[in-house]
């Protein structure tokens, strides 16, 4: 927690912004964060791992690359080339949606979802749902940080999650 910055009226007023960034730009921090989500799922059978944009990107990627697996980009309307399959979801004021190709997983890959940030767990539910749609089976979804008071997990009750940092 002590590399977590708040930032508040971010982005807007009301609303206390958890940056990550002081902890990216600690290398041990980072490294140690990273090491956390390694020894969690190396010995789990995970096939591909699935990170929402953007932050997502940043330890999904991460973790693919350490644990050996396919990285799959869950990206916002627009963002893939190829065909996608996509998603449109409430927000706390109005909509969104994410896509993701068609191909990027298998029948029967397991996945793990990953993002920085556990809200609402509106975001995550989608994918989670997409993940499925397409065939593959979620193993967890793990969050770096978890804003209890929120009650994301209570949108992903049917899947285990995993959260470094609760707030």
């Amino acid at each position: 927690k002590k590399y977590i910055r708040d930032i508040p009226d971010f982005p807007k007023k009301g609303i206390i912004f958890k940056d990550i960034t002081t902890l990216l730009k600690d290398g041990i921090a980072f490294k140690d964060t990273m090491n956390i989500l390694y020894q969690r799922y190396k010995n789990k059978k995970i096939d591909k791992i699935a990170a929402i944009e953007s932050r997502g990107f940043i330890f999904g990627g991460a973790l693919a690359n350490s644990l050996g697996v396919g990285f799959v980009p869950v990206r916002k309307k627009g963002k893939l080339p190829a065909k996608t399959l996509s998603i449109t979801y409430q927000l706390e004021y109005g909509s969104d949606t994410l896509e993701v190709h068609c191909d990027a997983i298998e029948k029967d890959d397991k996945v793990l979802i990953i993002d920085d940030l556990l809200a609402t767990g509106g975001t995550a539910s989608a994918v989670s749902e997409i993940i499925e749609k397409i065939g593959g089976e979620i193993i967890e979804i793990a969050f770096l940080i978890e804003l209890e008071f929120l009650r994301g997990r209570d949108k992903l009750k049917n899947h285990e999650v995993f959260s470094i940092i609760q707030y």
